[in-house]
């Protein structure tokens, strides 16, 4: 039986702008969280009520992150396996066994298998899910105090109609992942 399992996500793939961030968390047997599923089923309340509660109550957390730099030399793919080593490095112990949202683990000296749709299946891997996405939104949130025109808390660097207007009549930033499509394309137009 593992002892120390840490539970690992990433949330950010999809966006044309900001880090990919990951998250590793290991829970406490002695200590359950109710409530702990996918982010993505969770409202914005709910995400931050449990970030909050998983991060008293968790053994250990830590966020790992790749930057747009970053993703723009090594791809999305690398860039995120990047993060997840950086998260789980992070940790101030080093877990006995790691288990990834998904379909692949990176390259690294854990024992850890990949678990896909893991984070409507474990609890370590939900409350990775809900802390990493936590974690982007405020960076977003950061972003549209900086640049409100592009209102990022609205569609968190996702390719919607109002991002590319907004991008279309500001420009891009230097946040921006240059190698993706839609912003590649508007800087060679340029």
């Amino acid at each position: 039986m593992h002892k120390l399992i840490a539970g690992v996500d990433e949330v950010g793939r999809g966006p044309l702008v900001g880090d990919v961030v990951t998250a590793a968390v290991i829970l406490d047997p002695e200590n359950p969280i109710e409530g702990l599923t996918d982010s993505k089923k969770l409202s914005e309340k709910k995400r931050l009520v449990l970030a909050q509660e998983i991060r008293e109550k968790a053994l250990y957390w830590s966020i790992g992150r790749a930057s747009p730099e970053e993703i723009d030399k090594l791809n999305i793919l690398h860039a995120t396996m990047l993060a997840m080593i950086r998260a789980v490095e992070g940790l101030p112990v080093k877990p006995d066994f790691v288990r990834v949202d998904g379909n692949r683990v990176p390259a690294w000296n854990f024992e850890s298998e990949a678990v896909v749709k893991g984070d409507s299946l474990h609890a370590e891997i939900s409350a990775a899910s809900i802390i990493a996405k936590v974690e982007r939104d405020n960076d977003m949130i950061s972003l549209h105090e900086a640049y409100p025109q592009y209102n990022f808390a609205g569609h968190k660097g996702y390719p919607t109609k109002a991002h590319f207007e907004a991008i279309a009549e500001y420009g891009i930033l230097d946040c921006y992942r240059k190698s993706f499509k839609p912003v590649k394309a508007l800087l060679e137009e340029k």
